[in-house]
């Protein structure tokens, strides 16, 4: 019997919901690939270890880039083998729901359809990422009543209002965390002459990194290659030096948000006042984050229990009741 399936296929982690079972995997979108002989060498936490740490011929890519696929074949790879290690074979076709930003276009919604389909699925079906955040997070969408997500990804950032089951705004940017990522690895290249690779920058990020002043900072202790002279070489940095580098693509998640809620019509702007934003997303778990889009919006900022995996629980929702909640889908709706 095949079980139907939720994938929230993120630029960062992918993630997997069975019916009746709940998440049944979770890892990075990561895959590793012989280009000498076009083998899988490695999918998942597996191959997020190797980045920056394999051969010529050996490389480590992450498929999706700033929520799209960027490598087609790769990421219909990347989606079968997905299928495999939860059980799914050509003698069980799922039904398979997946998480999209809603700024895709619509040749990336056939390519993330197309990939499924060739991956073994029955029927592939796409939820856009801020509903199925708002239904994981349990907000009464289908009540007249103003619900707000922001969903902080690692290659995009979304604001959607929600009421009565559908977006009334939406301000989408292809801004995310591997971008405050890499304005950690050019601030240290540009100030100290160091190279650090990309795994170095997301530790320095969630070790010193904040959106805003918090309370108990410490410093970090970095080490990488000095481009004048190739040597190993170790360098001590300040969470301000962080704040300071990271602000340009902070500042831009934070004005997506000021965006969104200048759209919302008035009655909907006073449900927001009284119950707040909904912050989801892996990038959400930036220190100060939440303390930063308070005060630049105005409005009250929550963060929900399981942030990177509430997309997946909506959609996991959806799934146990697949006719019932088929509105709530792309197709459905348009």
């Amino acid at each position: 019997m095949a079980r139907d399936l939720a994938i929230d296929l993120g630029t960062a982690n992918t993630l997997v919901y069975a019916r009746g079972e709940g998440v049944v995997l979770a890892e990075p979108s990561v895959i590793a690939i012989n280009e000498r002989s076009g083998e899988v060498l490695a999918m998942g936490d597996e191959a997020w270890h190797m980045i920056g740490r394999t051969p010529e011929h050996v490389v480590a890519k992450r498929p999706l880039r700033k929520g799209a696929i960027t490598d087609f074949e790769v990421t219909q790879r990347m989606v079968r083998l997905l299928l495999e290690r939860v059980g799914v074979s050509r003698f069980n076709r799922p039904k398979v729901l997946i998480c999209v930003p809603s700024a895709i276009t619509a040749v990336e919604r056939r390519a993330v359809t197309e990939a499924a389909r060739r991956a073994g699925a029955a029927d592939a079906q796409l939820i856009e990422q801020p509903l199925a955040a708002a239904i994981g997070a349990n907000l009464p969408i289908s009540e007249p009543v103003g619900n707000m997500v922001v969903d902080i990804g690692g290659g995009t950032s979304e604001s959607a209002l929600l009421s009565l089951g559908g977006v009334v705004a939406l301000e989408a940017v292809r801004v995310g965390s591997f971008d405050i990522d890499a304005a950690i690895q050019a601030y240290v290249r540009r100030e100290y002459g160091l190279a650090i690779g990309e795994r170095t920058a997301e530790e320095i990020k969630w070790t010193i990194g904040s959106a805003a002043p918090t309370p108990d900072e410490g410093r970090a202790e970095v080490k990488g290659r000095e481009l004048m002279s190739g040597l190993p070489k170790t360098v001590v940095l300040t969470p301000g030096e962080i704040r300071l580098a990271i602000d340009e693509p902070v500042a831009a998640m934070v004005e997506s948000v000021v965006q969104c809620l200048s759209q919302a019509p008035p009655e909907l702007a006073q449900d927001l006042m009284a119950r707040g934003v909904c912050l989801v997303g892996g990038g959400s778990l930036l220190r100060g984050l939440d303390a930063r889009i308070a005060e630049e919006a105005g409005v009250p900022v929550v963060r929900v229990e399981t942030p990177m995996e509430c997309v997946v629980l909506g959609a996991g929702h959806c799934i146990e009741s697949f006719e019932a909640m088929r509105v709530m889908f792309m197709d459905g709706r348009r």
